[in-house]
């Protein structure tokens, strides 16, 4: 059994809504560090779930690097966030991320044999027209809610509408991710309530929802993504109404909150960073790829992600023993000295940036990383064109999470057209 640490502990929620001037010191001195390991989160005494024993924090980029190339050794089956949970809870709300191989290979190539490139292209088509509805919509206002009136909005629609979600249930969506992935903040489940059983119930509300979209979408021919999944044949291979649903939460989930804070983070970013922010709008088309690397970079949407050891592994002189826990911290990396001169800085022209903002590589890199690309890409064009004096007021309003880096609220204002 590992030590357990007195370091602080990056897997406790309270970890990250501290200010960065006091997390970034922090996530220093832990890369600095040699491997460490925590205690978990504590489970309440009324929870049917077990408290773990503890879990070796991953900070520096080399060594995700080597765990995310041997999924032989470190699975993602038992789980990606800290705590254990059912293996049944776990894939519902997790589907293909949550598998290994062949399980994750075959779900995976069902799913992107209906990307093609008919479908990608007329993707890239939406994305520019929501974005510009988006803006235009708020644009005599002056003053909004970022996260929920711009940049939570681009990513729903887009994910809704590829999926054939009707849009009178847009709101519902929202609401219910909300809940899968701040469940541990009082915003959305409030204190006193089953954590558990908000969970079930929004995943639940989401599966139906899914399933009542994908009878309807059965011998039709629609072209969005469930229709092409419910009635295309693919060599005797088929995704079961078990796998869509699940499917379906991983995408709204992981698509929406990713992308959401993405564009949060990015507005707060170029707010603070005025010369960055003139680069990117002089050379707007040049810049926006490295632009909006940074962006992830920096803002790291998934702070981590978790593996379960198969068979011991030493890693820099650390002997981790089959059925360890290891998280991967994703934003801790993508600020590793090692790797990133000055950081700490916003640089929108930053090259090379390898950073792991949508995941390391091997086979569980982020399926969405193109589309998240184009969507905040075609979200500040619009912005810079049409609200050029854009800029957040207030302070970002982190979630209480220690495994999403998601801003709930930030104020932002502008002229009004």
């Amino acid at each position: 059994m590992a030590s357990v640490a007195t370091l602080p502990n990056l897997v406790e929620p309270s970890f990250w809504v501290r200010p960065a001037t006091e997390i970034e010191p922090d996530l220093a001195l832990l890369r600095r560090s040699p491997l460490t390991y925590f205690p978990e989160p504590e489970v309440p005494e009324d929870s049917p779930l077990e408290q773990g024993p503890g879990i070796w924090a991953i900070t520096r980029l080399d060594d995700i690097l080597e765990i995310s190339r041997t999924p032989t050794v470190f699975s993602s089956a038992s789980g990606i966030t800290a705590t254990d949970v059912p293996p049944e809870f776990n894939e519902f709300f997790s589907s293909m991320i949550a598998m290994d191989d062949p399980r994750h290979a075959r779900l995976r190539r069902i799913i992107s044999a209906g990307f093609t490139p008919k479908m990608l292209k007329r993707l890239e088509d939406s994305v520019q027209q929501v974005a510009r509805g988006i803006v235009e919509g708020i644009a005599d206002r002056g003053e909004v809610d970022f996260v929920v009136d711009v940049a939570a909005a681009l990513p729903l629609k887009i994910v809704c509408d590829l999926m054939g979600i009707p849009e009178s249930q847009f709101q519902f969506v929202f609401d219910r991710t909300n809940i899968i992935l701040g469940a541990g903040d009082p915003e959305y489940v409030p204190e006193g309530t089953d954590v558990l059983t908000a969970l079930l119930t929004a995943g639940g509300e989401l599966a139906q929802l899914m399933n009542e979209v994908a009878t309807s979408k059965k011998g039709g021919d629609g072209t969005d993504l469930t229709s092409v999944l419910m009635n295309t044949e693919l060599h005797d291979d088929r995704l079961t109404d078990a796998d869509l649903a699940s499917f379906f939460i991983l995408l709204v989930v992981a698509g929406n909150e990713t992308t959401r804070n993405a564009i949060s983070w990015g507005l707060e970013y170029l707010t603070d960073n005025p010369d960055q922010r003139s680069i990117w709008v002089n050379d707007f088309d040049r810049v926006a790829p490295t632009a909006v690397d940074e962006i992830v970079r920096l803002a790291s949407p998934v702070t981590y992600m978790r593996r379960t050891a198969l068979s011991d592994y030493e890693l820099r002189g650390q002997t981790i023993k089959a059925g360890e826990k290891v998280a991967m911290f994703y934003l801790a990396a993508n600020r590793d000295e090692d790797h990133f001169e000055n950081p700490y800085q916003f640089d929108v022209l930053r090259n090379p940036n390898h950073h792991v903002g949508f995941g390391g590589p091997g086979p569980h890199f982020c399926l969405g990383a193109h589309l998240a690309r184009r969507e905040i890409t075609v979200m500040f064009h619009e912005l810079f064109d049409k609200l050029p004096d854009i800029r957040a007021t207030g302070e970002p309003e982190p979630l209480l999470s220690s495994f999403i880096h998601a801003v709930k609220h930030l104020k932002a204002e502008f002229t009004p057209r």
